[in-house]
Formats: structure tokens, C-alpha cells, sequence
């Protein structure tokens, strides 16, 4: 298959579900092959994409070098808007001056220390798993627990009041089709509506933490905002804490949902896992691996650069397909096994370089305690009907994952 064909597949909701013999199809191209008609190239390999992830001849497209037809078709602070005054695609200077300002939120230590919080949260969400599946009734892991666990997670350390969070599911659902591979930017409506009363939302509790300050993230940005030395300024506050909201969720979310689907599949490996023969930090990142959350990104060649033998010259962007070099076989013996013994499992699901996930200490936290206490208090947890997988290929995860508990440990 053509690249072109394999990108317009992929686009496609079968495509969507299950991607990956698409991936095989893409590798057999090559780890980096040219479209024949547009200024892109298709990166599948693990070695090539982890390069470009972490050269800073790479950068991310901004929203504000659009042209300007295009910009107009666009709504004015609209999700596309939002995202590219965030530092999820700003570049440096601007991404690090304001990354720094967020990043001692998630330094190594303070993730660390919250562990206990995370711990007495999972056994809360847990019991109330319990309660929901009590005498065999079927319970949707993905909204009583997978979308819980993280959103109070990342609402704790941000200050959003509890009884806020959960109306915030559908808005990430909706605003996150502007991060999906499209072919023209029309269809971002619901994206742009959930953006608008993000936008207020936030705007509203940064003026209550301006009278009422406390010790949370967005009380720590509104003085820093409100200081006017242009280290944040109005625009970056609000788009950096929806995008803090978003992200904070949005991956830890498919990474529990899809780790539970695994489990089903590979009960042997969760049965050693509960043993201790597996860690559960191993279990975790095998699945961060074998079916990755963030499946794709792109980045733009800032100038004449070279991955590899190949050229991309200045302007042109590369699609990374992480999904693709999770499977490559150059890299991972036996790509299409799970298996979380394999030594030396790097994934790139949270990407590398400047723009490293400042989040993913805090997903894989989740992840771990969440996964060893979830397989130790619910040893009999099956899946009680068929799956849906969300329609998206950049984000991958599921929308509905019914299960039975069976008995408690």
C-alpha cells in the first residue's frame, strides 16, 4: 500500500479500532517515507521518531503561522486557538518560559509524595466500584473508575472544587477532536462550544483564587499572571490550565481502560503480577507499549535537518506514528506480543525531548497503584459484554468497558 492510502484508512472508523496491521502496512514502506503529493513525511520507525522527538531542529506547528484564510475559517478563541497557546505546541522561547512556571508541580519528588493521596483515592474509587457492581450487576469501568481516578487526581493538585469535576468528561471528549489527524479543519464545532465554556470556566475560578487564594496550581499561576512581568500572560493562563485539565485525564484515562482490556486477554500475566513475579510498574509500561494512548504527533523541520539518510528540508512536517514504533521490529523482539518482561521497554507514549509529557510520572503513578490494587481486591473482574472503542486514532482508548466484579478478595 501507498502511504496516502494506508494515512486515509487510518482515518476511517475501522481503521480507527484496530490500527495496527495499518502500522505493518506503513513500516513496509520504510521508518520515513515522503508523500509523493503533499510537504510530509511518514515516520514509523521507533529510532527515527524517538530522533526527531528529541532534536530541536524540530518543532511544533504553530497556529498563528496558519495562513490567514485559514486562520478566518477558525472560530476566534476556539479549541484549535486554545491548543496553540498552550505549551503543548508553543516552541522555545515561549514553551519554556512557560513550561518552567508549571513543571514544579510535577517534579519527581512532589509525584512521589503523592502516593498516599493516590493510594486512599483508588481504595475510595474502589469501594465505590463495589458498590455500583454489588450482586453481579454490570458496572462501565470506564466512567466509575478509569475517568474518576485521574480527573480527581489532576482536580486536587489544580484546586478545581469536587463537585465541578464530572461534568468535564464530555467537554475533554468533545475538545480533544481538535487534536485528531483531519484532512481541513471543518467539523470542530462541539470542539470549539466545549472549548468556550472551558475558557469561562477557568476564567471564573482564577478570579475566585485571586480573592481566595489556596495551595493549589491555579492559585500559583494567577499570582504569577497577576504579577504583569510577562512570564504568563492572560491567553497562556487559561488555555495552559485546560490543557493541564485535559491532559491531566484524558491519557491516564485509556491507559487504565486499555491495561484492563489486556488483562482479560492475558490472565496468566495478571495472576503473576498479583504474585510479584511481574511488577506492576513492568505490567504498566507493556501496555503504554502494546497499545499506546497517544497513538500519533507530528513536529515541523524548524530548518534543513536530517533524520537518518533522509533530508526534510525546512517547513515540512513529519507524522510520527508512535503506535507504528511500538511495533517495530527493529527495536522490540516480537513486537506483537505483550509481554512485560521484555528488557529495556522504553515507550514514546509520552514523548521525549523538550516537549516530554510533564504529566507522565503522575500517569504511570496512577497506573501502577491503581493496577495492583484493582487486580488484588477484585480477582474475579470480567468483562460482561462488548467494548467500545472511542472514534479517534491520536487519543486511543475506550468509551464503554462493562464488567462484572465477581468476589472481593
Amino acid at each position: 500500500m501507498e502511504i496516502e492510502q494506508i494515512i486515509g484508512a487510518l482515518m476511517t472508523p475501522e481503521g480507527r479500532v484496530d490500527p495496527y496491521p495499518l502500522y505493518a502496512a506503513a513500516r513496509e514502506t520504510g521508518p520515513l517515507t515522503r508523500f509523493k503529493e503533499f510537504p510530509t513525511f511518514l515516520c514509523t520507525g521507533y529510532a527515527e521518531i524517538n530522533s526527531v522527538l528529541r532534536d530541536n531542529a524540530f518543532g511544533n506547528k504553530r497556529f498563528d503561522t496558519f495562513p490567514e484564510e485559514l486562520r478566518a475559517q477558525l472560530a476566534v478563541e476556539g479549541s484549535m486557538e486554545t491548543f496553540g497557546n498552550s505549551i503543548l505546541t508553543t516552541n522555545p522561547p515561549d514553551h519554556r518560559r512557560v513550561r518552567s512556571l508549571i513543571s514544579s508541580a510535577f517534579t519527581q519528588r512532589r509525584i512521589a509524595g503523592l502516593e498516599p493521596a493516590i493510594a486512599r483515592m483508588t481504595d475510595t474509587l474502589l469501594g465505590w466500584l463495589a458498590k455500583v457492581g454489588e450482586d453481579g450487576q454490570t458496572v462501565d469501568f470506564m466512567e466509575e473508575f478509569a475517568f474518576r481516578l485521574p480527573v480527581t487526581v489532576i482536580c486536587e493538585l489544580l484546586g478545581v472544587p469536587e463537585q465541578d469535576r464530572y461534568r468535564f468528561r464530555p467537554l475533554a471528549h468533545d475538545l480533544t477532536a481538535a487534536l485528531e489527524l483531519k484532512e481541513d479543519f471543518q467539523g470542530l464545532e462541539a470542539a470549539d462550544l466545549a472549548t468556550t465554556e472551558l475558557r469561562a470556566y477557568f476564567a471564573e475560578l482564577a478570579d475566585r483564587r485571586r480573592s481566595e487564594p489556596q495551595d493549589d496550581l491555579v492559585s500559583a499561576l494567577v499570582q504569577v499572571n497577576d504579577a504583569h512581568d510577562g512570564r504568563l500572560s492572560d491567553v497562556e493562563l487559561i488555555c495552559n490550565l485546560i490543557l493541564l485539565l485535559v491532559a491531566g485525564f484524558e491519557t491516564t484515562t485509556n491507559l487504565l481502560g486499555n491495561g484492563l482490556y489486556l488483562a482479560f486477554e492475558h490472565p496468566e500475566i495478571v495472576d503473576r503480577v498479583r504474585k510479584g513475579e511481574i511488577s506492576v510498574a513492568a505490567y504498566v509500561e507493556e501496555v503504554l507499549r502494546y497499545d499506546s494512548p497517544v497513538q500519533l504527533t507530528s513536529r515541523i523541520a524548524m530548518v534543513d535537518t536530517a533524520v537518518g539518510e533522509r533530508q526534510i528540508p525546512e517547513g515540512e512536517e513529519v507524522l510520527l506514528l508512535i503506535g507504528a514504533a511500538h511495533r517495530d521490529p527493529r527495536r522490540f523482539e516480537n513486537p506483537d506480543v505483550f509481554n512485560p518482561t521484555r528488557p529495556d521497554n522504553v515507550p514514546l507514549s509520552f514523548g521525549a525531548g523538550i516537549h516530554y509529557c510533564l504529566g507522565q510520572g503522575l500517569a504511570r503513578l496512577e497506573g501502577q497503584v491503581a493496577f495492583e490494587k484493582l487486580f488484588a481486591r477484585f480477582p474475579e473482574i470480567a468483562l460482561a459484554g462488548v467494548p467500545t472503542r472511542r472514534d479517534r486514532l491520536v487519543l486511543r482508548g475506550y468509551e464503554t468497558l462493562p464488567v462484572t466484579l465477581g468476589s472481593a478478595a
